[in-house]
């Protein structure tokens, strides 16, 4: 599961981000999908930009993030967004310290990273000017104008041994 909301007093924005999902022994898994979570759709990035003071630099699939096997893990997502107002930010996510796990031979999906970058060393946040730094998987930070985090979920698991895939392809 990848959360994240940020907000001010005046307002709060909330989505839940997808990932990659897990392969099976007739199927890859499909990437930049919700796995286990329903009834959720995230916001169009123009309705977002449009309604609340960010920027999204880069919505895409996170290719290479599924694990290998018979059948490959799908993608995760590569989401990076540039605040252009000062804003409390938190992130709930899952998979950042252990891989999505392949089964039957084959191969983990990616683990998931959050970063921040800051616009600039003096912007009272603490980081280093145009540095990307892990923020973990929980936490909640004051970002500034001109900071961008980038959320990058995990691949799914792939499933069985990588021979059998080619095998079945000749």
């Amino acid at each position: 599961m990848n959360n994240l909301t940020f907000g001010d007093d005046t307002f709060g924005y909330y989505e839940t981000i997808g990932g990659g999902a897990g392969a099976g022994p007739t199927w890859d898994g499909a990437s930049a999908v919700q796995c286990h979570m329903t009834n959720t759709r995230i916001t169009d990035p123009e309705i977002m930009e449009r309604r609340y003071p960010v920027v999204v630099r880069r919505f895409a699939i996170r290719n290479g993030s599924g694990g290998d096997g018979a059948r490959k893990g799908g993608d995760g997502i590569e989401r990076a967004i540039e605040f252009l107002a000062p804003v409390t930010v938190s992130v709930l996510t899952e998979r950042r310290v252990f891989a999505p796990r392949g089964a039957r031979g084959g191969g983990d999906g990616a683990k998931g990273l959050n970063t921040l970058t800051r616009r600039r060393k003096d912007d009272g946040g603490g980081g280093d000017g145009g540095e990307e730094k892990d923020i973990g998987g929980k936490n909640t930070v004051t970002v500034c104008a001109g900071d961008v985090l980038t959320i990058r979920t995990p691949g799914g698991g792939g499933y069985g041994e990588k021979t059998t895939r080619a095998r079945e392809t000749r």
